[in-house]
């Protein structure tokens, strides 16, 4: 029987990967959205600071009527700054200005760059602010220059507030991502939570249990009733089974034991031949073989059941190991061998003695059938806060890898081990005793020979009591809800 595995990372979760993938797309789509209206809203922007229309404006008049004639559009035009935000100087070889409405050329910018910027004060609000300008620049005759530009304040405090809004936007958008596929992973992962806890208690035998379905209708719903259809056709057949073979081993017992007192009568008289009377013998020994057989079947049948009667209480494994260790410690004397206990003195746990004192009988008969005489078999107990762990050790032929999970089943037996006696049942109750105090069974190499380890919870044994009227209005509801 496998270790369970550990619980998976968040991240593992196929919900959580989902979610992590929806929040990127939607992270992507979102920023490429605003990206591209960002750009298309500064290409607009940078299309109206084109000055070429009104730099062919002023040379048109320069055409037409000299400089003069320029000189005068430019103080006509230069009142118009606080309307238009237009810009513009005409200034001689020197740099001295002719006309225009700013005071003089930009220190830094050479009058022979074509395209500039620059910045200009201005009074606004009872203060001074520095206002950005584009221009363009043009050489005209007589080393006389020409500046004509638009002041884009009001467009780089436009574009800056578009790109906060981007970038806002952006944010509260993957926020709200965030916040939706959270909600909507949490609300998948519980459901899965609970279907995988409910499926955890049905296999630990609570064949009552059903999945929940919440009333919403969707595919999950839809899985648990299609699902709880399933195990109630499970739970029938499995009944039935269980009834049937009850009965079958119970009215088998009668006829057995009459057969086995007749032959047992039988050999009481004198007369009896001899060859009869080793077949006798013979027949009634297949009959005590038969009977334990049966008897074994019965408690692993047992056992699967999860028999909500099944006492428990308080067991001292470690005592409990030393106990059957000393019982067959003259056994393995007779066969040469060294069994010994090694381990903790006391280890508490809730379960049931008799079937845990069975799982030991078990382990320790296997063991001493299979390790060749001067063999060791060591039985050990160790315990943590929340497990007690139970080792069966020996120094024998061992099980190969890929039969260790095969001889687990009943009846199933390794090829070399059909001379020893036995039915294969030893370990299949093992590990149904295992199953019913809700711990595992794992088979180890011990190079040479076997390891059988045995992990069982300390605390997590108690079952609630479920009456029969209970189960019966679980079934009600179940209906109801379907």
């Amino acid at each position: 029987m496998a270790t369970p595995s550990q619980p998976p990372r968040k991240f593992r979760l196929s919900t959580a990967r989902l979610s992590a993938l929806f929040v990127g797309i939607f992270a992507v789509g979102i920023v490429v959205l605003l990206t591209a209206v960002y750009v298309l809203t500064a290409r607009v922007l940078d299309h109206e600071v084109d000055v070429q229309a009104e730099v062919n404006a002023l040379l048109d008049e320069y055409r037409r009527g000299g400089i003069l004639q320029l000189i005068e559009n430019l103080h006509r035009r230069a009142d118009n700054w606080g309307r238009t935000g237009a810009v513009y100087l005409l200034v001689d070889a020197q740099g001295r200005r002719i006309a225009g409405n700013i005071a003089g050329w930009p220190s830094h910018i050479s009058t022979g760059d074509k395209w500039i910027e620059f910045e200009i004060d201005a009074s606004e609000h009872g203060g001074v602010v520095a206002h950005p300008v584009r221009a363009q620049t043009f050489r005209l005759p007589g080393n006389r220059a020409l500046l004509v530009g638009t002041d884009i304040l009001e467009r780089k405090r436009l574009a800056s507030r578009l790109r906060s809004a981007m970038i806002w936007g952006t944010a509260l958008c993957l926020a709200l991502a965030v916040l939706v596929t959270y909600v909507y992973s949490q609300r998948v992962r519980r459901r899965v939570a609970a279907v995988a806890s409910t499926c955890d208690t049905i296999m630990a035998g609570e064949l009552s249990e059903r999945l929940a379905i919440e009333g919403a209708h969707d595919e999950f719903d839809e899985l648990s009733a299609t699902v709880n259809r399933m195990l109630d056709r499970i739970e029938q057949q499995t009944s039935l089974l269980r009834t049937t073979f009850d009965s079958a081993a119970h009215d088998l017992r009668a006829p057995l034991y009459r057969a086995r007192v007749r032959i047992e009568e039988a050999l009481q008289h004198r007369g009896l031949a001899a060859d009869s009377r080793e077949v006798m013998e013979a027949t009634l020994a297949e009959l005590d073989r038969v009977q334990r057989t049966l008897g074994t079947l019965l408690q692993i049948a047992q056992a699967d059941a999860y028999s909500r009667e099944l006492p428990l209480e308080e067991v001292d494994l470690a005592v409990l190991a030393r106990e059957i260790v000393d019982l067959y410690q003259p056994e393995a004397s007779e066969r040469s061998q060294s069994l010994i206990y090694r381990g903790e003195q006391h280890a508490l746990l809730r379960g049931n003695q008799q079937l845990l004192a069975q799982v030991l009988v078990n382990l320790v008969e296997n063991a001493l059938k299979y390790v060749p005489p001067d063999g060791r078999v060591e039985v050990g107990v160790e315990s943590t806060a929340e497990t007690i762990t139970l080792n069966v050790a020996d120094n024998g032929p061992g099980v190969p890898a890929e039969d260790r999970e095969r001889i687990l089943q009943p009846f199933m037996r390794l090829e070399r081990d059909r001379s020893q006696s036995g039915s294969g049942l030893g370990l299949s109750l093992v590990a149904a005793v295992i199953r019913l105090h809700r711990g595992t069974m794992e088979l180890l190499d011990n190079q040479p020979g076997l390891i059988v380890r045995c992990r069982l919870p300390r605390e997590k044994n108690e079952r609630p009591q479920k009456t029969q009227d209970e189960i019966g209005r679980k079934k009600a509801q179940r209906t109801q809800s379907e």
